[in-house]
């Protein structure tokens, strides 16, 4: 029987979360049913809100969900019914990308993850009034219980606090993916990092486990920067008191940062990110902006071997970065749990306010 739920739903371009009951499909032979404890709240449920990617609505949102699972399809082999999880987006594992090493770059992301369906097509949620997309990343977390298939699955230790873990399969893994896997900086290197909300925090984390220095944040807000001291930033930079190209130049002899990071998703501070790099330093675009956002740069710098690249989901085998993020959060290393604030799910549309338009909170977790 299928399986009723809570969740909440975007009906409406830009209006807000509606808490609704739901019915929840049967898993399918490759997917797991997952009593949610805990989901986070990331720019990327923004973008479903607001259709700053052309995602279909209604639309069930949250893609950072850990929970336990209370039901297994019978072709999965991994995850049991009792297993604690933590949920991530979903690759195929059969285009070439995925088989070599690389699912955040999977050649099927976008309908995998953005279409509202499964991956044949057909619907997990349903109203009374009719259909309800879900899926989003492989799980649509903004509920009570969520699908999921066994790939967009990691088996994590019972004894962790299950309601803090979502935020890995998502947030965290990307900021301190984009540092760990992508840039990969030895220590001493300079980077800076354009934006302090939870994956720029995350990213500033993953810097000072390398070792860098100095580890430069751009951020408006004060509490974000004061935040980004305290978790290993060396300088803070506030954008609307000063040019932060220059001020990062002055901070490095005048050469500027040997890596950079744009976890904002804006045109202008994607071009500040690339000319705030030395020569043979590179730039990496994280944050998410609206589709056919366009940003102008001096492509004559680039000659003297500036790279610029995009990062998704930290380029990481969530599998493997996740229990790695664990591990590093209990030797003291990575203290994610500074960002987490809980909220109930009704709560829903107060926390986006506060995320996304005050500053005033990094990564909230919706518990159930």
């Amino acid at each position: 029987m299928p399986t009723r739920i809570q969740a909440a739903v975007a009906r409406e371009k830009g209006q807000p979360w509606s808490v609704e009951d739901l019915e929840l499909d049967d898993p399918q032979r490759d997917e797991v049913l997952v009593r949610v404890h805990g989901t986070g709240v990331c720019h990327t449920d923004l973008i479903a809100r607001d259709q700053l990617y052309p995602i279909p609505q209604p639309i069930v949102g949250g893609h950072e969900g850990a929970g336990v699972v209370e039901r297994v399809g019978e072709a999965v082999r991994d995850v049991s019914v009792g297993d604690h999880v933590v949920l991530c987006n979903l690759s195929c594992g059969t285009c070439r990308l995925c088989l070599t090493g690389n699912p955040s770059y999977c050649l099927h992301f976008a309908e995998l993850n953005f279409a509202g369906t499964r991956p044949d097509g057909t619907q997990t949620l349903r109203h009374e009034d009719g259909p309800v997309h879900g899926s989003l990343f492989g799980q649509s977390s903004f509920a009570t219980h969520a699908l999921a298939k066994e790939r967009g699955v990691v088996v994590v230790d019972k004894e962790l606090p299950l309601d803090m873990l979502g935020p890995l399969g998502c947030g965290i893994q990307t900021g301190t993916g984009a540092v760990l896997n992508s840039l990969q900086p030895q220590a001493g290197s300079r980077l800076v990092v354009y934006g302090a909300g939870s994956v720029g925090l995350s990213a500033i984390m993953g810097a000072k486990i390398v070792g860098c220095h100095p580890i430069v944040a751009v951020e408006p807000f004060r509490n974000r920067r004061g935040l980004a001291t305290e978790l290993g930033a060396t300088h803070t930079i506030d954008p609307t008191d000063q040019d932060p190209v220059e001020a990062v130049k002055d901070l490095t002899g005048g050469e500027g940062a040997d890596y950079s990071l744009e976890c904002v998703g804006s045109a202008d501070t994607f071009r500040q990110a690339v000319d705030s790099i030395t020569q043979c330093g590179e730039a990496a675009m994280v944050g998410a902006a609206p589709m056919g956002t366009e940003s102008a740069i001096d492509i004559s710098s680039l000659l003297f071997g500036r790279r610029v690249r995009g990062v998704v989901e930290g380029s990481s085998m969530p599998q493997v970065f996740i229990p790695r993020l664990i591990e590093l959060w209990r030797a003291g290393l990575l203290p994610f749990d500074r960002l987490v604030e809980h909220h109930r799910l009704d709560q829903v549309n107060d926390v986006f306010r506060g995320a996304f338009e005050e500053g005033s909170q990094l990564k909230p977790v919706l518990y159930m």
